[in-house]
């Protein structure tokens, strides 16, 4: 055992931190896996795909629950220092992070259900784009974490705007296509929900990104740019 500063006895942090890290990495995985499944049901119409999504989540709910009690121990228990604090810190809020992609991954399963139910309409090729990037950002975000990689972390810090864009012309393009032909308006306001979706998913991965950093180089970026001015 070591001792803290005030003399209190504690236990070393590194197994409970492996363990929370181990988490963290499985509902990370989840996290990619619900929201692949999610687009999936979206292009191929398929409302089986979007009701497992539902029961999908669940298990992410789960392990999001099992990370707030096994930090509250970490803390309360074990008095972590350092690098252990950090990554105690930001696992938690990268937690929180991953339970609302999957909570957007949900709602895109939601699209996808209205969307089948309508006349059949091609996704736009923008929406994809979007979808792949948005997909590819968080995939990076959590291998950054997995390998504590800030460089890499930093990529995803990159390319949100170009995510943020890729948003606005998926939306300007679907307002056009509904004033040219107002019969696809049911399908197009689908297509905008899942690209407001997408995108918030990519927000998500850019705070797990700023977590990472955070934990690797005690560097806060959370409104970095907004408190600069």
């Amino acid at each position: 055992m070591v001792k803290t500063q005030t003399g209190a006895p504690t236990i070393k942090t590194g197994r409970e931190v492996d363990h929370l890290r181990s988490l963290a990495l499985r509902m990370g995985g989840l996290g990619e896996a619900i929201l692949e499944k999610s687009l999936r049901a979206v292009w191929q119409r398929d409302v089986q795909l979007a009701e497992e999504v539902v029961q999908d989540d669940l298990e992410i709910d789960r392990i999001d629950v099992e990370i707030d009690a096994a930090v509250l121990s970490v803390l309360a228990l074990r008095a972590p220092v350092a690098s252990d604090l950090r990554q105690t810190l930001a696992i938690k809020t990268m937690a929180t992070d991953l339970e609302r992609i999957g909570d957007l991954a949900r709602n895109i399963a939601s699209s996808a259900r209205s969307l089948a139910a309508h006349e059949p309409t091609t996704p736009p090729h923008q929406l994809r784009a979007l979808s792949e990037d948005s997909q590819r950002s968080l995939t990076r975000a959590l291998r950054s974490f997995a390998d504590l990689d800030v460089d890499l972390a930093r990529a995803v810090l990159q390319e949100d705007d170009d995510i943020d864009a890729a948003e606005g012309q998926v939306i300007r393009d679907s307002i056009d296509r509904i004033q040219s032909d107002a019969r696809l308006s049911h399908q197009e306001i689908d297509f905008i929900f899942i690209a407001k979706h997408l995108e918030r998913v990519a927000d998500h991965a850019t705070n797990i990104a700023e977590e990472v950093i955070l934990a690797a180089e005690s560097v806060n970026l959370k409104h970095a740019e907004k408190l600069a001015t």
